[in-house]
């Protein structure tokens, strides 16, 4: 019988597990920590008792989440994670470059690899056809030490995707609109292999937004082939020589097959207070917005940017509404200024803030105030996520969030299109 993905990879990197079900010790490639979880990560492997690496160059350590920090105890962590670099020889990744899982993407990911993160939105490198995914911070911190952890090899579900998107629909949308089919918790620890037609039609970019949001269902990682499409963003990165064709066997054996018309989707978001709350944009017309958050791991590149740009390109925001754009690196600030996006959106009347995480995880740069709502085009709408309780959080696109921003409240971005 042949092997799906995650069996594929895995048991490369395995000595002893082969199968879906199997125990494994799996080598690692990468192993990255951030400045949420990297303090306790940091904490728990000196306890432990170790003082070095296992792999120094393959250990990396961001600064995104409160990036510039906002406040002292953050200021500390950072102080912390800062230190650890130059004791054991980690990368240090600091404030201003950008997202981790957008330069994990950009600078670091191959096909065929064992990525740990600990962040559970680690599963975008599975965009790249690595068994990207996340873990916490004291299993985080063996791998550091040791270069290697053990894993259940998951079952998978295999995604066969045909036909195109039609005018004003997007990756977030199909991505959004499975996870509502699936449920919050309908891919537990599964993994999502996508295939199918569509393949040659799903840009890095789009790739890279499904794979984000596989774990709002639960699942362990979220797989794509490596195709040409990997080896041309592979080429355009610089690092060419590490592509390798990619893809599952033909007759391996899937727990579940789903599939999905492009084509017969529409745009969509997630309603408050949960990810899988999915519902039409139509059915939304008229839900007002205080705040449109544009950027973030999910959509924050420059393809998503081209989008909302070329809605607002000679409008101006709705006067009661804060447009808020969160790049997702220095590099893609870098383009977005040389193709005159950022002067678009300044005209418009956005605000942007520094590559980052930023209002996403609500720490600053986008708190919501009580009784507000917001338009956001991050991976997550849970109770408090933008840093207040009272508050309410929609998900959707980034063609819906530059619709709403004009209209100021949650808008078919096809209306505007049209």
């Amino acid at each position: 019988m042949g092997k799906t993905l995650a069996e594929k990879i895995l048991g490369e990197w395995s000595e002893v597990g082969q199968h879906a079900g199997d125990l494994g010790v799996v080598q690692v490639a990468l192993v990255f920590a951030h400045d949420v979880g990297g303090p306790l990560t940091i904490r728990q492997f000196k306890e432990c008792g170790f003082k070095h690496l296992a792999n120094p160059l393959a250990t990396i350590i961001f600064l995104d989440h409160a990036a510039p920090s906002p406040a002292r105890q953050l200021s500390n962590d950072h102080i912390l994670l800062r230190n650890f670099a130059k004791e054991t020889g980690a990368q240090i990744i600091d404030i201003g470059e950008g997202i981790c899982h957008q330069l994990i993407a950009e600078n670091f990911a191959n096909p065929g690899e064992v990525i740990i993160g600990g962040d559970s939105h680690t599963v975008t490198g599975g965009a790249l056809g690595a068994f990207s995914t996340g873990m916490g911070s004291t299993d985080v911190a063996m791998v550091f030490a040791l270069g290697k952890t053990w894993l259940r090899f998951p079952e998978s579900f295999q995604v066969v995707l045909s036909g195109r998107f039609q005018k004003g629909v997007y990756a977030k949308d199909l991505a959004l609109y499975l996870v509502g089919t699936l449920g919050s918790d309908g891919a537990t620890y599964k993994a999502l292999e996508f295939d199918g037609e569509s393949m040659s039609n799903l840009s890095m970019s789009d790739r890279l937004t499904i794979s984000n949001l596989v774990v709002e269902a639960g699942a362990k990682v979220g797989l794509f082939p490596s195709d040409e499409i990997t080896h041309n963003y592979l080429n355009a990165r610089g690092r060419g020589e590490k592509y390798y064709p990619l893809k599952a066997d033909p007759d391996a054996s899937y727990e579940q097959v789903i599939k999905i018309s492009l084509k017969e989707l529409e745009p969509v978001v997630s309603k408050p207070h949960a990810v899988d709350n999915v519902a039409p944009v139509r059915e939304l017309k008229g839900t007002k917005v205080q705040q449109v958050y544009l950027g973030s791991c999910t959509s924050g590149r420059l393809e998503d940017l081209a989008v909302a740009a070329a809605i607002l390109q000679g409008r101006k925001i709705h006067p009661e509404v804060r447009l808020i754009i969160a790049l997702a690196s220095r590099q893609i600030l870098s383009q977005t200024i040389k193709k005159g996006y950022i002067e678009t959106f300044l005209e418009a009347g956005a605000s942007i803030v520094a590559p980052g995480c930023a209002g996403c995880f609500g720490l600053h740069q986008g708190v919501l105030g009580d009784g507000e709502s917001c338009l956001s085009t991050t991976n997550r709408n849970f109770k408090g996520r933008m840093g207040n309780p009272e508050a309410y959080i929609y998900l959707g696109s980034p063609a819906t969030a530059a619709a709403t921003a004009l209209r100021g409240e949650i808008t078919d971005p096809r209306e505007v299109l049209e």
